[in-house]
């Protein structure tokens, strides 16, 4: 749907509020899309921290964040539609977020982290850039949600079906481990 199918009216109304305190809060539609985006990634970041990757042996660490990462996409679907929406939009609303880099920047850090602990016990790779990582498993995790529709048109099978799910979620594991592996 995205900012250009959002109504303010409707979005009032399934708040419990008013378009009069909706503009007061967030100054316009776009402030309100704005401020959904950034609490979206606030969430997952938040969430990724929580699982105290750092406590964990580095393969373990990896396969957790990517089990947590498929997890996130596969039951989050308005997140994934979110995200997908603002890219096509090329991002215009995002860049406008003050705290987004630094939000996001947790993200590679506890994917360097992980790398780096892998390559020091000598289980991963040295040549591994952690945002080349985390474009892997984002794509991996997100693609399969995002372009669902599509692909159960063209090939008969939903890759977000219960079917798939939980092969989908092994696999995807199993090419990430594959892939650090030294």
């Amino acid at each position: 749907m995205g900012l250009s199918g959002a109504r303010v009216d409707a979005i009032a109304e399934r708040t419990s509020t008013t378009k009069r305190m909706l503009y007061y809060y967030f100054g316009s539609k776009e402030g309100l899309y704005e401020a959904v985006i950034e609490e979206a990634y606030k969430e997952i970041r938040a969430l990724e921290q929580a699982l105290r990757l750092e406590t964990m042996e580095p393969r373990e660490g990896l396969r957790r964040l990517v089990e947590f990462t498929f997890d996130f996409h596969d039951t989050q679907r308005d997140f994934v539609q979110l995200i997908a929406g603002e890219n096509i939009s090329g991002g215009k609303h995002a860049e406008h977020l003050k705290a987004f880099k630094a939000r996001n920047s947790s993200a590679m850090k506890t994917i360097r982290n992980l790398i780096e602990r892998g390559v020091a016990a000598k289980v991963f790779r040295e040549d591994i850039d952690p945002f080349d990582l985390h474009l892997m498993i984002s794509s991996l995790c997100f693609f399969r949600v995002s372009n669902r529709h599509a692909f159960a048109m063209a090939f008969g099978r939903d890759p977000a079906g219960p079917r798939s799910r939980a092969r989908h979620r092994a696999m995807i594991v199993d090419a990430v481990l594959r892939f650090v592996a030294r």
